[in-house]
């Protein structure tokens, strides 16, 4: 059983920036794939962010050198920097990962961002 909590989320100008955390407990390892997704409303969740066991990260598109992912092995947490936030980015951001025995889901946290 994996826990995923968020945090970080909130209200921010467009062009400013938000570091949005996740901390996850319970039969989580450091080699485990961890994702950031995103919801806004009436669309698709997407994936935004992926960091793998190993360091390799992959970025959507819409992100792609204004978001970084990272993690803390120690403290179990992945990070995502978002800097130079457009109103687009406003969303719902969900932490993820896909273990062996389990899909795991945060509650997700709320970003909005104005113009």
């Amino acid at each position: 059983q994996v826990q995923l909590v968020e945090s970080g989320g909130g209200l921010v100008q467009a062009g400013g920036s938000l570091r949005l955390s996740c901390a996850a407990s319970g039969s989580i390892f450091s080699d485990n794939a961890m994702a950031w997704y995103r919801q806004a409303p009436g669309k698709q969740r997407e994936l935004v962010a992926r960091i793998r066991g190993g360091g390799r990260t992959t970025y959507v598109d819409s992100v792609k050198g204004r978001a970084i992912i990272s993690r803390d092995n120690g403290k179990n947490t992945v990070y995502l920097q978002m800097n130079s936030l457009k109103p687009e980015d406003t969303a719902v951001y969900y932490c993820n990962t896909l273990t062996a025995v389990g899909d795991y889901w945060g509650q997700g946290t709320q970003v909005t961002v104005s113009s």
